[in-house]
C-alpha cells in the first residue's frame, strides 16, 4: 500500500474504511489530516473545511446557528497560496440574520440552489435579497451576479422547505467587505 493510501485511510472513520477505495481517500480528510498528505503532489488542492469561526461574533453582527446554515467549504489565499475567494453553505430553514447592505471592490457571484432533483429550477423556498433599493424574491435555482461597487444584501432566506445550497465567489484573493 502507497504511503498516501496509509495517510488517506488514517483519516477515514472506521464505517467508512471499509468500502474505501483509492479516489476517496483525500477528500473525506480533515484540513490536518489533509496537510499530511501534502507530500502527495496534488492533495493540498482539495478544500473540505469551512472558515475557522464560522460562529464567532463578526464585526458585531450575530451569526444564525448550525440548524439554519451549515457551512460546507471555504476557499482564498489565506487557505491555499494563490487561490481566488469561494464559499459554500447550505440553509436548512429561514434565517433571522444577514450580512448588512455592503460592496466589494471585486466582481461576486451569489448563488442559490434548491435540492429537489426532480425539479431542480425550484429553490425549494424563498430568497429576499436587495441589490442597491431593489428588493428581490428569489424563487429558482440561480446565478446572482454583482458588479464591484453594487450595494447589496441584506440577504434572508424567507423560507427552506428542503435545505438550499448558497456558494459565493469573487474574483479576489480574499474576501473584504465596505460597509454601507
Amino acid at each position: 500500500m502507497s504511503n498516501l493510501e496509509n495517510n488517506g485511510r488514517k483519516c477515514l472513520s472506521k464505517n467508512i474504511q471499509k468500502n474505501c477505495r483509492k479516489r476517496y481517500n483525500i477528500i473525506r480528510c480533515s484540513f490536518n489530516e489533509r496537510r499530511e498528505m501534502a507530500e502527495s503532489k496534488y492533495g493540498k488542492y482539495i478544500i473540505t473545511d469551512p472558515k475557522p469561526n464560522i460562529w464567532d461574533m463578526e464585526e458585531g453582527n450575530v451569526k444564525d446557528g448550525p440548524d439554519v446554515m451549515t457551512p460546507v467549504a471555504y476557499l482564498d489565499n489565506k487557505v491555499l497560496d494563490g487561490a481566488f475567494y469561494v464559499e459554500s453553505s447550505w440553509f436548512r430553514k429561514a434565517n433571522q440574520f444577514s450580512p448588512p447592505a455592503h460592496t466589494h471592490d471585486f466582481d461576486e457571484v451569489l448563488a442559490f440552489f434548491g435540492s429537489n432533483p426532480e425539479d431542480p429550477h425550484d429553490l425549494c423556498g424563498e430568497v429576499e435579497l436587495w441589490l442597491d433599493d431593489e428588493k428581490h424574491i428569489l424563487t429558482k435555482s440561480c446565478f446572482v451576479f454583482i458588479p464591484k461597487g453594487l450595494k447589496h444584501c441584506p440577504m434572508l432566506i424567507r423560507r427552506a422547505d428542503r435545505p438550499i445550497f448558497h456558494f459565493a465567489a469573487g474574483n479576489t484573493n480574499r474576501y473584504v467587505k465596505e460597509k454601507q
